[in-house]
């Protein structure tokens, strides 16, 4: 459902991101960890299409993003680190005004807003002007509006950065039941213990480049081959991530 192909990002002697080649599977939650600056957003951003790659292809359901951004666009639902919405809008004008862009009908637009306003606990608030919600209310808000034309794929870069509990508890619920229907998850996070709980696969970047991809089991056979840096002989995904990456070693 989601491929990349030696997707590369470079910015004059800088490369960003090099060569990755990644293939997640319809109905996969896949965990993208890895320290900050690795480039985890400035690959989200090239499978999105708001930036254009140094190389390499994306490939989103089959449509190459490139050759067909709109095809490949419409089965996408993207909720960035730091999403941007309209505060002078109510919660349901924008949910109405996002379901027009992708050709939602207006009697669905209307029962799916009631319905992911409901799930995500803003029910009562949707007459609200927006400039008026918590970021809390806001994420979740964003979140509703990625989903309302009912994705194939959905991109989350950090989703639960700043959410109070209900909205994190909200979403972990509604990923599982999102990847159970057959809808890719593509899940950015710092929380490796969301990771843990919903990620099928886990991916690590470091450097602009993916150092380890597996189950995580698969990622804990790959962390003991690594000793020296490991420090504290756990099996949790923390300890596997900083042995594969390092970050204990550095910090020591």
């Amino acid at each position: 459902m989601i491929q990349c192909v030696a997707l590369r990002k470079q910015y004059g002697e800088l490369v960003a991101l090099h060569e990755l080649d990644l293939e997640i599977a319809p109905g996969e939650v896949f965990g993208f960890l890895g320290p900050n600056g690795a480039g985890k957003t400035t690959t989200i951003r090239m499978m999105v299409g708001l930036l254009e790659p140094s190389g390499g292809q994306v490939v989103l359901g089959g449509h190459d993003l490139a050759r067909e951004p709109e095809a490949a666009k419409a089965l996408l639902g993207y909720v960035p680190d730091q999403p941007f919405l309209y505060d002078k809008l109510t919660a349901t004008e924008f949910l109405r005004f996002i379901g027009g862009l992708y050709g939602v009908g207006r009697e669905e637009i209307i029962d799916r807003s009631a319905d992911l306003l409901e799930e995500f606990g803003l029910q009562g608030r949707e007459e609200e002007l927006i400039e008026t919600f918590s970021h809390g209310m806001k994420q979740r808000l964003a979140l509703a509006a990625a989903l309302i034309h009912r994705p194939r794929i959905l991109i989350l870069d950090e989703p639960m950065v700043g959410m109070d509990p209900q909205g994190a508890l909200a979403l972990r619920h509604l990923l599982g039941g999102l990847a159970a229907s057959g809808v890719t998850i593509f899940l950015s996070t710092h929380s490796l213990g969301v990771a843990e709980e919903l990620c099928d696969r886990i991916g690590i970047l470091d450097h602009g480049r993916l150092i380890a991809q597996g189950t995580l089991a698969e990622l804990r056979r790959r962390a003991s081959e690594f000793p020296e840096l490991s420090h504290h002989g756990e099996n949790s995904l923390e300890s596997v991530f900083l042995s594969l990456t390092g970050t204990e070693d550095r910090r020591a």
